[in-house]
């Protein structure tokens, strides 16, 4: 995003507007964004939608072997991994009724969280491979403020203040993704 920013190209900037709206376009609640692009020199329109439909959160392609690179180029550091994840990572009972569209609207929730936990475990995996600090925060089990509706700034005020409250209090960054 910062060359496509820093870019004089003349459609730099409707390309980075594209972009950050695609990132919010959630499959299903959201209209996919249509980017013009060229490709050996024929024309194509990419359907793009927010990335969490493919990885909610992601370090580095896992092909892409730091420690190795690093030890073949003498490169020698401390590296540290900090993920703030933007969610709770405890099983969220809920009641769900016996009617399809419910059924269905409950297991796309658990899938979307079991997907979020498995890009935890990935990225641990390449943490260890690679030699790189772990440390992970995630929104506490005892924080039970309802969550009314998107963008419902209550429910925003009390997870901040509940943020605020552990960093005041030194939190203790996980070393490890929930159940290892």
């Amino acid at each position: 995003m910062g060359k496509i920013a820093a870019s004089d190209h003349p459609g730099a900037l409707e390309l980075f507007h594209k972009i950050l709206l695609a990132s919010a376009a959630i499959p299903g609640a959201f209209p996919p964004v249509m980017i013009d692009v060229e490709a050996n020199g024929n024309r194509y329109q990419e359907m793009h939608v927010d990335g969490g439909a493919t990885a909610q959160i992601f370090l580095y392609p896992p092909a892409l072997k730091v420690a190795d690179i690093s030890k073949q180029r003498g490169i020698i550091r401390e590296r540290r991994l900090y993920m703030i994840r933007n969610a709770r990572l405890d099983p969220d009972w809920a009641e769900v009724e016996r009617r399809a569209l419910s059924i269905a609207a409950r297991a796309i929730t658990s899938l979307i969280q079991n997907q979020g936990i498995g890009d935890l475990y990935k990225i641990y995996s390449q943490t260890q491979r690679d030699g790189i600090d772990f440390n992970l925060a995630f929104i506490p089990k005892d924080f039970n403020t309802p969550h009314l509706e998107e963008f419902d700034t209550e429910y925003m005020r009390q997870l901040f203040q509940s943020g605020y409250d552990l960093a005041i209090k030194h939190y203790q960054w996980e070393k490890l993704p929930p159940g290892l």
